[in-house]
């Protein structure tokens, strides 16, 4: 199953910006028409406007294809 990371930016007093995770994306199938659709599980209630989602990392997803580079957020 196909899952992101849905995270919220946050400049930190350095004028770095992080990424808290908040929650996950996960990638569905219907089980009758294979048609794809998407659910987000927030990990609390969150009161923003801007919610990112990216592949999770290698470590913390082992079925992560391999040779592959997951960030978990953009570089920077």
């Amino acid at each position: 199953m196909t899952h992101f990371n849905v995270v919220v930016p946050v400049e930190g007093t350095d004028g770095k910006t992080r990424y808290r995770r908040v929650g996950a994306l996960f990638e569905n199938a219907h089980s009758e028409t294979g048609e794809l659709y998407y659910t987000m599980q927030l990990d609390f209630p969150v009161g923003v406007t801007k919610l990112l989602a990216f592949p999770p990392r290698a470590d913390e997803a082992p079925e992560a294809a391999a040779g592959t580079e997951a960030s978990g957020g953009p570089a920077e």
